[in-house]
């Protein structure tokens, strides 16, 4: 790692928070908010690449990399991420508003964040984020469900095999469910592969991921609608059910931030046909029993994602949309150097 960034740790009035950070003194505040099933290590690179122009921070987020192990309360969507990432903007005393920039599950953090604490964003910067409507069981560009039970999301929609993989700390390639072969897979687009200390690296990150019912997945119920599991009321997985989360909000908010949206064309975790996705693998077959397109299509997640912003714009806000060609759910890792020039391009327009 960078021998400029530093790991720290500090209390809130929340949880104690580990944290890398970097940068300028008189930059001003960049908030990098990592995804699921990862840490902050993910930012290592951006973070080295952006501290000669902000005061980046990189923090371990509630259930993941080397915080304080507090469970989630899935009934409160994302606000539980969001208050904790308040939390420690005041206990830094950062000067705000700040930046904030949100990879996958952080992307839906910050725009919770940014429905709550208006005030506190000068930018928002979304990274393959989740759908406005959480992650699995919608079937249009409003976000309704499939059924009233939001099956298909939740703590049962999760890679079991994945979660144990993690829960006994595996850094090997021999299942195809390790978390190694699971992020060169699905967190890059195939064949690209960072290093192999990176590699590691990130892998450690990964393994970081506190697993259980309070954690990584949560609990789940069992229920007769198609695929026959539906959300609990704790852990990871079930916060960004849509039985709790709707980020559509975000279209009244004031003062409005400008965004900016960057995404790999090639995405396969958030995408309208996302391999991570029940009506997705109904679709292909690989789940029995797809009762069909018009009662359990794919997520339309990106379509939802375009639709939130265009909304977003025609209320008065502005909004971005950068598609990064041959790139899939990790733009700031595929293509860093384009990634963090777009970041540059941004500030200086401002």
């Amino acid at each position: 790692m960078d021998a400029r960034i530093e790991t720290k740790t500090i209390q809130t009035d929340r949880l104690l928070i580990s944290y890398l950070t970097a940068g300028v003194p008189e930059g001003e505040p960049l908030l990098l908010i990592h995804g699921n099933a990862s840490a902050n290590l993910f930012w290592d690179d951006t973070i080295a690449a952006l501290c000669d122009q902000y005061r980046v921070y990189a923090p371990d987020m509630r259930g993941y990399g080397a915080s304080e192990a507090l469970p989630l309360d899935a009934t409160r969507g994302l606000r539980d991420w969001s208050d904790d990432l308040y939390s420690f903007i005041r206990a830094l005393d950062l000067p705000t508003p700040v930046h904030l920039a949100g990879w996958s599950l952080g992307g839906g953090i910050v725009m919770q964040f940014a429905i709550d604490h208006p005030q506190e964003v000068r930018s928002l910067i979304l990274i393959a984020p989740m759908s406005p409507y959480g992650f699995g069981g919608t079937k249009d560009l409003a976000g309704t469900p499939c059924y009233s039970s939001f099956s298909g999301s939740g703590g049962g929609a999760a890679n079991s095999e994945l979660v144990k993989r993690i829960a006994a700390k595996d850094m090997g390639n021999e299942s195809p469910s390790s978390p190694r072969n699971v992020m060169n897979q699905l967190y890059f687009k195939p064949p690209f592969q960072v290093d192999s200390e990176r590699e590691d690296r990130y892998v450690s990150a990964i393994i970081s991921t506190r697993t259980g019912e309070g954690f990584y997945p949560g609990a789940f119920e069992y229920v007769n609608d198609w695929p026959g599991v539906a959300p609990g009321t704790t852990g990871i997985t079930n916060a960004i059910s849509p039985k709790y989360v709707n980020l559509s909000g975000i279209v009244q908010i004031e003062p409005k931030c400008p965004i900016l949206w960057i995404r790999g064309a090639d995405d396969a975790i958030v995408s309208d046909q996302s391999l991570a996705d029940f009506g997705t693998l109904g679709k292909l077959g690989y789940v029995p029993g797809w009762p069909g397109e018009d009662e359990y299509p794919p997520q339309p997640m990106v379509s939802q994602i375009r639709d939130v912003l265009e909304q977003y714009q025609r209320a008065g806000g502005s909004y971005q949309e950068i598609v990064m060609e041959n790139v899939g759910h990790a733009p700031h890792i595929e293509k860093a150097e384009e990634f963090v020039e777009l970041i540059r391009k941004r500030r200086r327009l401002r």
